[in-house]
């Protein structure tokens, strides 16, 4: 078993916002061991409710035996800013009041999410992130911390995600927020508060992460005689139950508020302009049938960020995809990096003659 870390940062990190958190706490994992070139470092930034053992969420694409394996490389993966998983969030002690932060929180962005990763590089010492990867607001991460540091980002891997949180997106989310908010007991500031609206909350999302056709195929009753419990009713039950059990309702709330901040435009020239400060060799990968993040996302990163590659991801599971489909990803990100690697060789041949 690989232990977590906490990492403390003594020095006060400031939001975006320009409101302060005091002893930030990074919690992460690490696979393998850093290379004398410190040049095998893979970093995966998560989606909105995983954690940082990444070998546990992405299996099939992380793990012994996969493209990403702690044999060959030094794998990072960093709990975000606000979630339920170890790093600082709503459910910490507030310095100043010695209570849990809960609605007190501040709310954050996904830039200081990236931030928080950027704090935690500089600790563990690497001067590059060989390889930086995510999906959905784990892409929304990578992708703002490739604008941050373009130098220090070699290749960057984004899939089923955006350069700005779409409205659609945010309505989303925002449904979800009024599922949490509707239940009284969110406001009692307690570490149970909110589960019911919680529950909701992750139903909504369900039909945003998956599909029409995956549900017809998974859910379909057999016979024509039923007229309650359903399969499709189960699993919305189930999947919120789950949901509840291993997650809060504040962390979710204010996580849903940082991805709809998302939008690598804002303070710079354009949301184009900031695409093209990105320098790191990057593959964009979309999903054709995701409802979440449709398709013409990705093919705007893939036309914005200079000479990004673009692949189409062909998935029976919607969005949910760039969690499941880790064979075709491993066939798809492994030839990039090989011709990735391969064009940095023709370049050092040339710098040498």
């Amino acid at each position: 078993m690989n232990p977590e870390y906490l990492y403390r940062h003594k020095k006060v990190f400031k939001l975006e916002s320009g409101k302060k958190i005091n002893n930030l706490q990074i919690a992460y994992h690490t696979f393998g061991a850093l290379n004398a070139k410190k040049d095998n470092v893979i970093w995966a930034c998560h989606a909105l409710t995983a954690n940082s053992h990444v070998f546990d969420w992405w299996k099939g694409l992380f793990g012994d035996n996969c493209l990403f394996n702690p044999k060959e490389h030094f794998i990072i993966c960093a709990n975000v800013l606000g979630s339920h998983y170890g790093t600082t969030s709503p459910t910490h002690i507030n310095e100043i009041t010695g209570l849990p932060y809960y609605l007190s929180f501040p709310e954050f962005t996904v830039r200081d999410i990236s931030a928080a990763h950027q704090i935690l590089a500089d600790h563990l010492g690497l001067p590059e992130i060989g390889l930086l990867i995510g999906g959905s607001l784990g892409g929304q991460q990578a992708m703002e911390w490739a604008i941050l540091e373009p130098k220090r980002i070699k290749k960057l891997v984004l899939i089923a995600t955006n350069a700005q949180h779409s409205a659609w997106g945010v309505a989303f989310n925002e449904s979800q927020r009024l599922a949490i908010t509707t239940d009284r007991t969110f406001y009692s500031q307690s570490l149970n508060g909110g589960n019911k609206g919680l529950k909701v909350a992750r139903s909504i999302a369900l039909l945003s992460y998956r599909s029409y056709d995956t549900y017809g195929a998974t859910q379909l009753e057999v016979g024509n005689e039923k007229t309650r419990d359903f399969k499709a009713s189960s699993y919305q039950n189930y999947q919120g139950e789950k949901l509840v059990n291993r997650f809060n309702a504040y962390s979710y709330w204010y996580l849903t508020k940082a991805m709809d901040s998302h939008n690598v435009g804002r303070g710079r020239v354009s949301i184009v302009n900031a695409l093209r400060q990105i320098q790191a060799k990057t593959l964009v990968i979309g999903i054709v049938n995701d409802v979440l993040f449709p398709m013409a996302e990705q093919q705007f990163l893939a036309q914005s960020i200079p000479e990004a590659n673009f692949v189409e991801l062909n998935s029976f599971y919607g969005h949910d995809g760039f969690l499941i489909e880790t064979e075709m990803l491993t066939k798809e990100i492994g030839t990039f990096i090989n011709i990735a690697e391969t064009e940095n060789q023709v370049i050092s041949l040339h710098k040498i003659a």
